[in-house]
């Protein structure tokens, strides 16, 4: 019986799943993001999150950890390089799964699997997030930092405003 047993297997045997994993991280390591199915990129997304979470820390001991997983040197030095300089102060949830519809052949759910902080279509838009917690802030703090921000504000664009207004008036009546 499989009682509580609710990994994934892919359809395949323990070895060929575990290279299957190790290969399609290495790629998502080197590329940023790959396409493939769902049950894959939900297996990857388990596979790879405890291996970036260890390239924060570099020690040769978590490169060996890493290593012995994906057995890519090229790999593990661009994720212990490259990619943990960009999460490091991330707190986890490292990789994002976008779902892509069916594919043609087989109707199978696609999908892409991306690290997070490489794609730059969302991260453009949003400024540099600051640590908070669940609660939030309280409404004077949040009056209190409304007052600072507009207040320089109103004043610069304010005054340049009436004086564009004043040369407008006299050039209409020229005219």
């Amino acid at each position: 019986m499989r009682h509580g047993k609710k990994f994934n297997h892919l359809g395949r045997k323990a070895p060929h799943r575990k290279a299957m994993l190790a290969n399609m991280a290495c790629s998502l390591i080197e590329h940023k993001r790959i396409n493939t199915t769902l049950a894959k990129a939900k297996a990857l997304k388990q596979f790879v999150e405890p291996l970036v979470t260890k390239s924060k820390e570099d020690t040769t001991h978590n490169r060996r950890i890493v290593f012995s997983k994906i057995r890519d040197k090229h790999a593990v030095t661009e994720l212990f390089r490259e990619v943990a300089a960009k999460v490091g102060d991330r707190p986890g949830g490292y990789t994002r799964i976008i779902k892509l519809g069916n594919r043609l052949g087989d109707n199978a759910d696609m999908a892409m699997i991306e690290l997070v902080d490489y794609n730059e279509i969302y991260n453009a838009g949003k400024p540099a997030k600051k640590k908070s917690t669940r609660r939030g802030r309280s409404k004077k703090a949040k009056e209190e930092e409304e007052v600072v921000a507009e207040a320089p504000q109103a004043e610069e664009t304010s005054a340049p405003k009436e004086e564009a207004s004043d040369d407008e008036k006299p050039e209409t009546s020229k005219e």
